[in-house]
């Protein structure tokens, strides 16, 4: 799920530091208002806008955040807006309903366990790579020419 690849230049310790912020602001939304998962997606948006300018391994893992955000916000907004249905409208809560929650809170207690274990890695000057959303990120950046 998560690899491990090279960088076109050896990033300082404040890049280090700010490409592992960029992952610990979503963790960190998703405590403040985690039934709401609109705020996981702004915090992840907020702080790419604020590092847009920033230097290439920077920029480069603020938008892997920000691309990891926007695959998982679908999924919780629909789960989301079903569970309003269920709670306060006549919808009933079937097996499909239970399954669904259930299916998403795994795929949410992965992606917080990878945002955690990557944002290690990226400030120890790893590297590193979510499995599907690395490749996008590498399609939307451009700034890392894979070295062979």
């Amino acid at each position: 799920m998560i690899t491990t690849a090279k960088f076109n230049y050896q990033p300082h310790e404040s890049e280090l530091e700010r490409a592992s912020n960029s992952y610990l602001m979503s963790l960190v939304a998703v405590i403040g208002g985690l039934p709401l998962p609109i705020l996981n997606l702004m915090a992840s948006i907020f702080f790419y806008l604020g590092n847009r300018k920033s230097t290439a391994f920077v920029k480069w893992h603020c938008t892997q955040a920000l691309v990891s955000q926007l695959g998982l916000f679908f999924f919780n907004s629909a789960g989301f807006w079903w569970t309003v249905s269920v709670l306060f409208y006549d919808e009933t809560a079937t097996n499909y309903y239970f399954a669904y929650i259930i299916t998403l809170v795994i795929f949410n207690l992965i992606e917080f366990f990878s945002t955690l274990i990557i944002a290690t890695k990226v400030r120890k000057g790893q590297h590193t790579e979510f499995f599907f959303f690395g490749d996008i990120t590498n399609l939307i950046c451009k700034t890392n020419e894979d070295i062979k």
